[in-house]
């Protein structure tokens, strides 16, 4: 069964950025084959809502309740605690995206 996996990135190379900063998310789609790119997703930076986003965006939690995984290289106890709510799993690293990708893909392998 394919899973989404949004992964903050400045560059579309590196897990290299922090939840609560990231303005855009690479979207991918991962199973036991491996993993595709599927889009680049526009969010609210958590941290610059200040309680509030502005009335038609979405912020960073809400624009990624399709996904089942977050790979971030760090982020705040209050918006992981958020997305565990929606059954969303954070995975913390700081390495090439297709590394990344690829210890999810042989996990989702493990795990069926």
């Amino acid at each position: 069964m394919a899973i989404k996996v949004a992964v903050a990135s400045s560059d579309g190379k590196l897990v290299n950025q922090h939840f609560g900063h990231t303005r855009e998310f690479l979207i991918f789609e991962v199973d036991r084959q491996g993993f595709r790119f599927l889009e680049k997703r526009s969010v609210v930076p958590h941290c610059s809502c200040d309680g509030a986003p502005p009335p038609t965006a979405k912020t960073s939690v809400e624009s990624l309740t399709d996904c089942r995984i977050v790979l971030v290289t760090r982020i705040g106890d209050g918006p992981q605690e958020k997305l565990k709510s929606l059954g969303i799993d954070c995975i913390i690293s700081y390495d090439f995206i297709e590394n990344a990708l690829n210890e999810i893909v042989a996990s989702e392998i493990a795990s069926s």
